[in-house]
């Protein structure tokens, strides 16, 4: 058995060797032809080479749980799972000062995944508070295993962190009075339009504004809670978010007030749950999310949370068949 090197120092099966064994096997089986003999010979090395293969596979499982987010949270016999605190209908405080939302009904759903692969025993749940703007350095630093809010998944992000698969497909949009009459991004041109920063929506609605030569100005706003305060008090004429977000907090605001989207989406929005780069876990990750998708869990998280906006578009409906990846 041929081991190869590890920066950690340990020596681990080289899993190329084995697979070189077997091609080597499987072409003196069709050499062997029709002699007997020398066929029961090589169909012996086949079969011992797959035993060997399997408990390559085994200790690998073993090791992946040796090391990283999935030793951590068994040593610790928890799991912690970053939240935001006001992203409704996704992750938010709910009425008890519990986290709530869709994104936190699959991290709910990703828990039990853990607790399966891990076969530890009950984990628990630790809820860390995230902001748009610490979110990234939580999860880096480990004081989050998974964030489970409303983080658009990007290449540049993927530098630093990973995600999962897709668990919602969204556009940017801005919000408006319905007695402004604002209908179209263009109508936007010497309106002042507030944003969170540091997220992809700043960015898209940035690039979109000049790349159509619209001249709005954009300000900075601490959260929906404020924005929409903005909006109403007229101290913005528009606040650009993600349609579904946007949506969520018309909902729970109840107010009288009549609000408006403008009809121009800016950007595409594919949410993820984030996390450190860990292929181990991401696997158990992915595993809860396609298992909620096959069961058709995901219906009635959906409609737990945005059936008053209808039901799944195309997009939606595609993005959730695609990733019904099977085992």
């Amino acid at each position: 058995m041929v081991w190869s090197g590890a920066s950690d120092g340990a020596q681990r099966p080289d899993p190329l060797t084995f697979a070189g064994r077997l091609r080597a096997c499987l072409r003196g089986l069709r050499l062997a032809g029709n002699n007997n003999s020398n066929r029961n010979i090589v169909m012996l090395k086949v079969l011992k080479t797959l035993g060997a293969l399997g408990a390559l596979l085994v200790a690998f499982s073993v090791q992946a749980q040796d090391a990283g987010t999935l030793k951590k949270i068994r040593d610790a016999k928890t799991i912690t799972l970053g939240y935001r605190a006001d992203s409704p209908p996704f992750s938010f405080t709910g009425a008890d000062g519990q986290p709530t939302g869709y994104s936190v009904d699959l991290c709910k759903r990703v828990h039990t995944g853990v607790e399966r692969a891990l076969g530890a025993g009950p984990i628990a749940i630790k809820w860390v508070p995230v902001t748009a703007a610490n979110r990234f350095d939580q999860v880096t630093s480990g004081a989050v295993d998974l964030e489970c809010g409303v983080t658009t998944i990007t290449l540049g992000r993927q530098e630093r962190v990973d995600f999962s698969n897709m668990i919602f497909i969204d556009g940017g949009a801005v919000l408006t009075l319905a007695e402004s009459k604002l209908a179209r991004l263009s109508d936007l041109a010497g309106k002042t339009v507030g944003v969170k920063p540091g997220t992809t929506t700043e960015t898209a609605l940035k690039t979109a504004l000049k790349d159509r030569l619209i001249d709005a100005r954009i300000v900075s706003v601490k959260d929906d809670v404020e924005a929409l305060a903005a909006l109403n008090e007229r101290r913005i004429d528009g606040y650009a978010a993600d349609r579904i977000v946007l949506a969520g907090q018309v909902i729970r605001a109840r107010s009288d007030i009549k609000y408006t989207l403008i009809q121009d989406d800016f950007s595409v929005e594919p949410y993820g749950l984030m996390m450190r780069r860990d292929p181990a876990f991401r696997l158990v990750v992915n595993r809860a999310i396609s298992q909620t998708y096959r069961s058709g869990a995901i219906a009635e998280i959906f409609d737990r949370w945005l059936a008053p906006l209808g039901k799944p578009g195309p997009l939606l409906s595609a993005m959730y068949y695609l990733n019904t990846i099977p085992e």
